[in-house]
């Protein structure tokens, strides 16, 4: 089994990937304004934003759900990031953000349904297939699809893609069973990193046609396994990102004999206090 160790990304999760190409690419091609950037996130992709702006040398506005962990704030505050806190949901923050981005001018980001915020996740796919030979069964916990997105994109014959979520938050489970898109109550631990209400468009258009499974697993499932994490790999992570770990703990997901099961540990920007 292979760790794909993205928690020690820039910002403390993968989102860096994402929020660092659709601001280049925006510089670039001269969208960017003296505003700067603004994106609604639970934390993550808020960090990756705000990092991102920096890189470019402009300014940075997130809209978090005002239930938002305090050490996502604190690192957003530490980061220069000016922080607004609107709604109990990402929903309420997204609503927020567009409103803010349209009266300003600012380049208006996606937490995960943006298509240059999908290719820079992608990105981990490639690296995944330089650095491990052979086939590959990879594990990716699911939000709003944004990484399943990337790595669907990116998959190779042969590999086989497995999208692992709470029960109480399961924006992608729900979708196959319905046969597409539809939105979702939420009521898990890993909400707070896990807690689009919706899969992305984006990540559903493109895992159409490809070889994508998914799995759900319980709070007490998820729990133990970051647990586990840390008492076994002294790894720390977001409960989010233990979702794909208790996958793998449950029996949930096997590989074949031939394939290298993969799991990306994407974020860990956690409490420290409570494993």
């Amino acid at each position: 089994m292979v760790f794909k160790l993205e928690y020690l990304q820039l910002g403390g999760s993968f989102k860096a990937r994402g929020s660092v190409n659709a601001v280049l690419a925006a510089r670039d091609a001269g969208k960017l304004t003296d505003s700067g950037v603004v994106v609604a996130s639970g934390g993550n992709a808020a960090i990756g934003a705000a990092h991102a702006a920096r890189i470019v040398g402009t300014r940075c506005t997130v809209v978090v759900p005002e239930n938002a962990p305090p050490v996502k704030v604190t690192a957003l505050r530490d980061l220069g990031a000016d922080v607004r806190l609107h709604g109990s949901r990402y929903h309420d923050a997204a609503e927020f953000a567009g409103a803010l981005a349209t009266k300003t001018g600012a380049l208006l980001l996606h937490a995960y349904d943006l298509p240059d915020i999908v290719a820079g996740a992608g990105t981990i796919a490639l690296e995944l297939a330089a650095d491990v030979p052979g086939p590959q069964t990879v594990v990716a916990c699911v939000g709003g699809g944004g990484l399943l997105g990337g790595l669907a994109a990116a998959q190779r014959p042969g590999d086989r893609l497995v999208g692992a979520e709470p029960t109480g938050a399961s924006s992608l489970h729900q979708a196959v069973e319905a046969g597409g898109p539809v939105s979702v109550e939420l009521d898990s631990i890993a909400a707070d990193s896990l807690g689009a209400t919706r899969i992305g468009d984006i990540c559903w258009s493109t895992i159409a046609d490809k070889a994508v499974e998914s799995v759900v697993v319980s709070d007490d499932a998820i729990i133990a396994a970051r647990r586990m994490l840390w008492e076994r790999f002294r790894i720390v992570v977001e409960h989010g990102t233990a979702t794909a770990v208790a996958a793998v703990a449950a029996g949930l997901v096997k590989p074949a004999p031939d394939s290298t099961l993969c799991v990306l540990l994407c974020g860990a920007n956690t409490r420290l206090d409570d494993l």
